[in-house]
């Protein structure tokens, strides 16, 4: 489906790839017809690329096209030229500025093309995808191939639970090669009768944690591209649901998550936190959940600040303030890979939880958790935009313009909604490469190995930032034998040497925090992944590891080892471990009957509030909802994630065409289909074992790879050809096919 207005097409030539290599684009190996299946040789010439060699060694009479980059020792002579032209109608291009020349040629011909004295060096012409900036700086790009590429650590297998306003499952960025999609299931639980995205939040949650490199090289690529889907509509056509819905789809996750292997539950989506965590039917909900083996993650909240800009403390939205929950704030990247400038948003709701019971004399009892649990990217996000949604057609400046059709449009949106979705698929790739981890062991690697950021207190960035390729290196690494019953101090790991407790990204190391955020307060030591602790196990919660004696915290010796510290103050952070840093609040202060601290007492640089003093002051109320409202669609107004307009190039040409005389009339085709973004393709045949005076015939859809040519006569040689066309242009021809009809 196009969009209403026009755009120019642009053709990815060969000096494009180039000038995107000059500029740091990430280069990856291109498959080719026949090279999956090539042996291995020690055919090695000394002009042409490994690739090259291989694709040749395999098979050197082949008449099968590869894309090749000729460099030649000055201008390319018009000897050179003929030698790669071909019938194809794919002339070999001659870069003007440049002493190359881009061809399409057999492969029988790359030795010729190498052993020529006009010919300095015969390159494949490599693919070119752009890294993606959320999964460039969570470390995700380097997670993936920690395993050295078997496997790729992707999501495959794992089913994600996407509760929100729908997705629009026909989007580019989550369909399979095959066309299928990736959602694996949807139902409506709002009563409107549909699982579309109408309101346009939902489809761009499951594209920051699903998409893949479809639209524009993989600028947009998500956490988990290989993760499957669950469609949960609890939020209708204009963003607002009811907790009723949220239950029922809670329920119905507990009664299918084995169906669909669902470990994991994404809710970029809150309501007031109000009734303490004990009693809110949304957080008793999850913690069902998490008691089944499900990770729950949440969005924080975009209450941070009020529309003056005054830094609230005290609005963590429920169910994010069940502490069996995964709770995440929101970070700034300013648009950069680089990590060391990031920042927690300004709007990220900060803890402590505000929840509450009132006993029978009317005192108000607050759960005063610490949380968030930790923070990710949130801030200007470019992830997929459903059709027609809501959002944009009412704020039009969200529409990010990146391509000409609408299945691969793209949005931007603020918030912890965004940043949720990068940490369930970073439990995605955890749960893939250790699918015994509990809920609590996810949690506790994520805040173990995060990056804490300076100048932030551990109400507003908890453990600090997700870092997702320490994370998937510690959880490789966690014993897939550990039980309920398994002995706390049990060594934990596969090693008897604990990982290097940093990871670098983007050229930047840095240290793990080596701790983790435990109700009131925090705790660290090297024990807590080396040793293991009873509250990893299912059934408990982290913060179950303390004990109040006097007013202070201590471990608890039943489910905390020994070389374990507890910590008796929040800190704010010097940007290594969560351990480091001045005092910013007393963690007396939050514990006992959690009556000490009060509403609107000021809290460092901002107010303390919790959801029941919002309800009840309207003009704070609008305030804060104001702001929040604003973060959504604006966002800190910073530098941010760049657009990467989707650029339209040739379908790679179809492969191993196969004729085979199916009766006296009709011979069956079948070919390999190597695109990604064809319309359709073409089928010509001509008449006798010789001929060569092609004709189409048909033409037939998208992915398609088979085709019957009927109204043959018999006992008659017709020779077959396909080629792959798109809005830009057509490929080249696949190698000739023939058959002889029956008698």
């Amino acid at each position: 489906m196009k969009k209403e207005f026009n755009k120019t097409y642009i053709r990815l030539t060969g000096l494009a790839l180039i000038m995107a290599v000059q500029l740091g684009v990430l280069i990856l190996i291109g498959s080719v017809a026949g090279a999956a299946n090539a042996q291995s040789s020690t055919y090695d010439h000394p002009k042409m690329s490994p690739e090259l060699d291989q694709i040749f060694a395999a098979n050197p009479t082949s008449e099968s096209r590869v894309n090749i980059v000729v460099q030649t020792p000055s201008t390319p002579t018009r000897s050179l030229i003929d030698a790669m032209g071909g019938t194809d109608g794919l002339a070999p291009k001659k870069l003007v500025n440049l002493t190359i020349v881009i061809g399409h040629v057999p492969a029988h011909k790359l030795d010729d093309i190498a052993n020529r004295s006009d010919v300095t060096y015969v390159s494949f012409d490599r693919e070119a995808r752009k890294t993606g900036h959320i999964s460039a700086t969570t470390g995700t790009d380097v997670a993936r191939n920690l395993a050295g590429g078997s496997p790729t650590y992707n999501g495959s297998g794992i089913g994600v639970a996407v509760l929100d306003s729908g997705i629009w499952a026909s989007h580019e960025s989550i369909l399979n090669t095959d066309g299928t999609t990736r959602v694996r299931y949807s139902q409506d639980f709002t009563g409107e009768g549909t699982t579309a995205d109408k309101y346009g939040h939902g489809s761009h949650v499951a594209g920051i944690l699903n998409a893949d490199s479809s639209v524009a090289s993989g600028a947009y690529r998500g956490i988990a591209p290989a993760a499957h889907l669950i469609n949960l509509r609890v939020l209708g056509s204009q963003g607002t649901g009811k907790l009723s819905s949220l239950l029922s789809a809670f329920d119905w996750i507990l009664t299918n998550r084995t169906t669909y292997n669902i470990r994991v539950v994404n809710l970029s989506l809150g309501t007031n936190a109000v009734d303490s965590y004990k009693r809110d039917p949304l957080c008793l909900a999850a913690r069902k959940l998490v008691d089944a083996g499900v990770v729950v993650v949440a969005a924080a909240g975009n209450q941070g600040k009020d529309s003056s800009g005054r830094s609230i403390y005290g609005l963590i939205h429920s169910p994010g303030n069940d502490p069996s929950v995964i709770t995440v704030g929101a970070t700034n990247t300013f648009g950069t890979n680089a990590r060391l400038d990031d920042v927690v948003a300004s709007y990220s709701s900060k803890g402590p939880t505000r929840s509450y019971w009132t006993d029978s004399a009317g005192v108000k009892h607050y759960d005063n958790l610490v949380k968030p649990d930790l923070v990710a990217p949130g801030n200007r996000v470019i992830a997929p935009q459903s059709n027609g949604n809501y959002l944009v057609t009412n704020n039009p400046t969200l529409d990010a313009n990146v391509s000409i059709y609408a299945t691969k449009e793209q949005m931007f949106l603020s918030g912890t909604s965004m940043a949720a979705p990068v940490v369930a698929g970073a439990a995605a790739l955890m749960l893939q490469a250790n699918p015994k981890l509990t809920p609590n062991m996810v949690k506790a690697i994520l805040m173990y190995t995060a990056q804490q950021i300076r100048g932030a207190n551990h109400l507003q960035q908890g453990a600090g930032m997700v870092n997702i390729e320490g994370a998937v290196k510690l959880a490789r690494l966690v014993r897939q034998d550990l039980t309920s019953t398994t002995a706390v101090g049990t060594p934990m790991l596969t090693t008897t040497t604990p990982p290097s407790p940093y990871t670098t990204i983007n050229g930047e190391t840095f240290a793990w925090s080596r701790g983790l955020i435990m109700d009131h307060t925090w705790a660290t030591g090297e024990n807590l992944i080396t040793k293991y602790q009873g509250i990893y196990k299912l059934g408990v919660l982290i913060g179950d590891g303390t004990v109040e004696t006097n007013g202070v915290l201590i471990s608890d010796g039943v489910l905390i080892s020994d070389g374990v510290l507890i910590g008796d103050s929040l800190l704010t952070s010097s940007g290594v471990l969560i351990a480091d840093g001045s005092p910013f609040l007393a963690s007396g202060v939050l514990i006992g009957d959690g009556v000490l601290i009060a509403d609107g007492v000021l809290i460092a640089d901002g107010v303390l509030i919790s959801d029941g003093v919002l309800i009840g002051d309207q003009t704070l109320a609008t305030s804060v909802q104001a702001a929040s409202s604003n973060a959504m669609l604006q966002g800190d107004a910073t530098a941010s994630m760049e657009v990467e307009v989707d650029v339209e190039v040739l379908p790679a040409d179809p492969s191993s065409l196969t004729a085979t005389a199916a009766s006296s009339t009709q011979i069956n085709l079948a070919w390999t289909d190597n695109s990604d973004n064809e319309d359709g393709f073409a089928i010509e045949r001509c008449a006798g074992s010789t001929c060569t005076n092609f004709v189409q015939i048909a033409t037939v859809g998208p992915n398609v790879k088979t085709f019957a040519s009927t109204g043959l006569l018999s006992r008659t040689t017709y020779r077959y050809r396909v080629r792959a066309f798109n809005s830009v242009g057509s490929s080249a021809y696949s190698n000739i096919a023939s058959a002889t009809t029956l008698r």
